[in-house]
């Protein structure tokens, strides 16, 4: 599939990394930097979603999403993990759960730009419990040169996912991410609602405006 990721923001809190390995399929090993396991909070706008040789879908190929995600590695090297995907769409949905085999669910959702700031808000419909998420964020300068940590947070090649009972992963390929560093207000339930609380620390936030994305096709490990 190709695809538009935009107006993005990563916000990650660190944890123990056996609270996180207890939430993962056997077959995948937390990633850590400096010994930690990193959790993120990523909202961004979904643009032009199409098939690799098709035109982009109207309507159902651009809408908000907000996933909370952590860091893997497995068979096929670093990848990412997603607790929870929330949309605005519900026919996507449908389709990823049915193909990827993704955690996705059905939200309201919204994003509001302004100048340098930028708000996401969004209450899940589907499935039950409701889990409600605000966040907003105000953009700073570019980052120049990412550091290590940075680049561990945002560089992730491939996902992984479970086709049944089978570990299966997707590559990922795009341009090297635009970086900003960026501060965020939090009042966010969609962490909690995937098993995590996060510490009373403040979050490493970076803000993007984007890129244009292409995901091969799921295989098994």
């Amino acid at each position: 599939m190709r695809q538009d990721w935009r107006a993005l923001t990563y916000i990650h809190w660190p944890f123990r990394a056996e609270s996180v390995q207890a939430l993962l399929p056997s077959d995948l090993q937390v990633d850590t930097f400096d010994g930690l396991a990193w959790v993120g909070l990523v909202p961004f706008r979904m643009e032009n979603v199409a098939a690799r040789s098709t035109p982009a879908i109207p309507y159902f190929g651009t809408f908000p999403e907000t996933n909370v995600r952590t860091y893997v590695r497995g068979g096929d090297g670093p990848g990412v993990w997603f607790l929870s995907l929330d949309i605005s769409r519900l026919l996507p949905v449908v389709i990823a759960r049915a193909t990827y085999r993704l955690p996705y669910m059905w939200a309201k959702m919204e994003i509001v730009e302004r100048n340098n700031s930028i708000t996401y808000e969004m209450s899940r419909r589907w499935p039950r419990p409701v889990s409600r998420s605000r966040l907003e964020v105000e953009i700073g300068e570019r980052i120049a040169e990412p550091t290590d940590f940075e680049h561990f947070l945002s560089a992730r090649w491939r996902l992984y996912t479970m086709l049944g009972r089978k570990l299966a992963f997707a590559r990922v390929d795009h341009e090297p991410w635009p970086l900003h560093r960026a501060t965020a207000k939090c009042d966010d339930q969609l962490m909690s609602a995937a098993g995590f609380t996060p510490p009373d620390s403040q979050p490493h936030v970076m803000y993007s405006p984007g890129v244009s994305v292409r995901i091969d096709r799921p295989r098994y490990v």
